[in-house]
């Protein structure tokens, strides 16, 4: 690889300075040299160029031709070095980032593993914004979401996580097996005003079991699924509740799934906006909710 053939650095920093500021003085203040040593270094250039790059007025440097030439590239370059410099040199600056999504996936999928996206990232400050009703994803509001639905939201990236089974759960102290039982414990419901797509409950359950008898309007009800699975723990009835939210207690024992029919409801997204797909702090969260337990890409 050939040499580069440049001037001297000091003498290129003086001249662009000089033209920057039309001024020998202001760009000896800048440089903190004398206005004498910028005119020597300006001069020195010239000649090594062999042309002049400032035509001498009493009070001002106007630039040739050829100078604005060499100002264009070298403001440029300067500018480039800086961003490099400013960028190696700088502390990590934090990002705060507002992932927003339902209670229970907040609390009962996300939150045990929020130390893995602090361990990766550190300088990322989440922000879990719960709620059942969908929000901006304007960056204001919120970055980035976790919804159900069909998948499809103009201008969002929609990734699917995870199916959404509604099944019947209850505590093993409830020693409930059959179906046909059922009439003889309470029911728990699930309700939430804000909820607008059609809800998997009871009535739609039963319309699928037929199970005699069964009074779906009675019950306790709740407005926070995880006092709704709570309850359940509690043996205080029976809920219908999304499957992969109760893994935990399904696995320990501490529900049950004393029989069926399953209800498929619309399977959950992370969804954030088209223009941000190579932001790099959603690119962190993605990859943290895409490596959370349970998920598709953690099966």
């Amino acid at each position: 690889m050939s040499r580069r053939r440049l001037p001297p650095l000091s003498a290129l920093r003086a001249f662009e300075a000089a033209a920057r500021h039309e001024s020998a003085k202001q760009a000896a203040e800048e440089l903190s040299v004398t206005a004498t040593a910028i005119s020597h270094q300006i001069r020195a250039l010239e000649d090594a160029l062999g042309v002049a790059l400032f035509v001498r007025k009493p009070r001002q440097l106007e630039l040739t031709m050829a100078g604005r030439e060499l100002q264009q590239v070298l403001e440029s370059a300067f500018d480039s070095i800086g961003a490099a410099v400013e960028r190696l040199s700088a502390t990590p600056s934090r990002q705060s980032i507002t992932l927003s999504t339902t209670p229970a996936v907040a609390v009962r999928w996300l939150l045990p593993w929020v130390c893995m996206l602090r361990d990766s990232h550190p300088t990322i400050d989440l922000r879990i914004h719960a709620s059942h009703e969908p929000v901006a994803l304007d960056g204001v509001t919120a970055d980035i979401a976790i919804r159900y639905g069909d998948g499809r939201w103009p201008g969002l990236v929609a990734e699917k996580l995870f199916d959404n089974t509604f099944v019947p759960a209850c505590s093993p102290l409830l020693e409930l097996h059959d179906a046909a039982d059922l009439p003889r414990h309470t029911l728990i419901h699930f309700r939430n005003q804000a909820v607008i797509s059609s809800p998997m409950d009871w009535a739609v359950w039963q319309k699928k079991a037929q199970v005699p008898g069964l009074d779906v309007g009675a019950g306790l009800v709740f407005s926070d699924e995880t006092h709704a699975v709570s309850a359940a723990v509690g043996a205080q009835g029976v809920a219908l509740m999304s499957r992969q939210l109760i893994e935990d207690e399904l696995r320990e024992g501490r529900l049950v799934q004393p029989f069926g029919p399953e209800l498929e409801g619309k399977p959950f997204f992370l969804v954030y906006p088209e223009n941000r797909r190579n932001d790099p702090t959603i690119l962190a969260v993605r990859e943290w909710v895409m490596a959370v337990p349970g998920g598709l890409c953690s099966l």
